[in-house]
């Protein structure tokens, strides 16, 4: 109990004092539409450009520093999704000083536009991508699964015994007690969205609507907040560390992160991970240092082994993917070495690269 208490005050009286000179502007060229965050961190430039990088490819499937307007994917729907994508605005939220949470706002139009509101959470220690899987110890994974599913069931049950109390229950209104109880709040860590405030963490989950429902929905998404100090049992030492301030890393898992190395000991390029699925699943992007031209990765992250598929172009006549490589590597610490085999010639190149 005392060790919980010490932590709490660790995190409420240390953390903010400290807060790193850490700025935000906007990405040029900004317009009504392309209202993009880009971060100053000039006490550590390489923290400020892993995370600019990975904000731009993670978000505009730009890399930096390629030439070009960096909204063109984006704003063309020429991006790996297809959607047009329009970006309103961002805010930096008050956070302990190890840790930076910026909201970001827009909207995505494909067969109709769709509002989205998005937090990315980074580690200022390191640059990297804050996963909530390394948050918290592995056996508490289910526990606090549970916590977030119990307080939507909460809200949504809430509101359904509302609606059901109402005296001459009209048709609109059967229609909501119909919609929130075929909602789906199954919601896991590796599937919500989430950011950092001064003293808790909030979970948001999607909402019960589909577009074409979303009139019906009075509760739209779920936000659900958890003070730094009911998680303290079940934080990782990771995120222990991160909150209170502390300069000690611990290892965290290889989504999310950036990675730069050689292709056959010559060709230098450098890979952005995505977040690893529950199924294992993940896909990746890198690039030739030299051109810096995104290609896309797909495979499985299973016992630190990496089974990657690099697409060359779709066959209308098989109406398959037809492969350019494959590779397979091990991560090994902070590495990952493996090969990188063409898929028509079957030669294999080498391929070691290192967390950045």
């Amino acid at each position: 109990m005392k060790k919980s208490i010490v932590f709490f005050l660790l995190i409420s009286g240390l953390s903010f004092s400290q807060q790193p000179k850490v700025k935000i502007s906007n990405l040029q060229p900004k317009t009504e539409d392309t209202v993009f965050p880009v971060v100053s961190y000039p006490e550590n430039p390489r923290v400020e450009n892993k995370i600019n990088t990975f904000l731009q490819v993670d978000q505009l499937e730009y890399v930096p520093g390629s030439g070009g307007n960096p909204f063109k994917r984006a704003s063309t729907a020429t991006n790996s999704y297809s959607n047009y994508l329009n970006f309103y605005s961002w805010e930096k939220i008050e956070t302990p000083k190890n840790i930076l949470s910026i909201a970001i706002d827009g909207e995505a139009s494909g067969a109709y536009p769709e509002e989205f509101a998005d937090w990315k959470n980074f580690d200022l220690r390191t640059g990297n991508y804050i996963n909530p899987e390394d948050l918290f110890q592995a056996e508490s994974f289910k526990t606090i699964n549970g916590l977030i599913q119990k307080r939507i069931q909460k809200r949504v049950g809430d509101f359904l015994n509302q609606l059901k109390s109402e005296k001459n229950i009209s048709e609109g209104t059967q229609d909501q007690i119909a919609l929130y109880e075929d909602c789906f709040m199954e919601y896991t860590l590796n599937g919500i969205k989430y950011f950092f405030g001064k003293d808790k963490l909030t979970f948001v989950a999607g909402r019960c609507s589909n577009h074409a429902m979303r009139a019906l929905d009075d509760l739209g998404s779920h936000e659900i907040a958890f003070t730094y100090k009911e998680l303290d049992k079940y934080w990782s030492s990771y995120a222990k560390n991160l909150i209170s301030g502390s300069e000690k890393l611990n290892k965290t898992s290889p989504g999310n992160k950036l990675f730069k190395g050689k292709i056959d000991g010559k060709y230098p390029i450098t890979v952005l991970i995505n977040g690893i699925n529950e199924d294992d699943s993940f896909s990746a992007m890198y690039w030739y240092d030299k051109n810096k031209k995104p290609i896309n990765w797909r495979g499985e992250f299973i016992h630190d082994h990496f089974s990657i598929t690099e697409d060359d172009y779709h066959s209308e006549e098989l109406k398959e993917w037809i492969p350019r490589a494959l590779i397979e590597a091990d991560l090994k610490g902070n590495k990952i070495i493996g090969t990188w085999q063409d898929y028509k010639t079957k030669k294999y190149l080498t391929l070691e690269l290192e967390e950045l």
